[in-house]
């Protein structure tokens, strides 16, 4: 489901931003008030889902490691090795299990 930002176009109320993202499935209307306040909102361009064209770029190495994430490949016999991010460059079947229950 993507996340769509809404701005205030005619002030906002004390408990609001100026901007708000809100989660939508594609199908649903855009908002045209706000849920909190009930002023006038009109739905904004979202550089940065208009900046990535597909999965398959938000998945690449280079963007996983530019958000701070670390990729691992299996690369058989039970070890991974390191394709994004930082820290080791190969780890263990097990080591890799104790990193994804933390």
């Amino acid at each position: 489901m993507p996340l769509f930002k809404y701005g205030h176009t005619e002030g906002k109320g004390e408990e609001c931003q100026d901007v708000f993202e809100v989660l939508q499935n594609r199908g649903e209307a855009e908002l045209t008030v706000c849920p909190t306040c009930g002023r006038p909102v009109r739905k904004m361009l979202n550089i940065r889902v208009a900046s990535i064209k597909s999965e398959r770029d938000m998945l690449s190495p280079k963007n996983l490691a530019d958000h701070g994430f670390t990729q691992y490949k299996k690369s058989g016999d039970g070890f991974y090795e390191k394709t994004a991010g930082d820290g080791p460059q190969v780890i263990s079947a097990d080591e890799a299990r104790k990193m994804q229950s933390r």
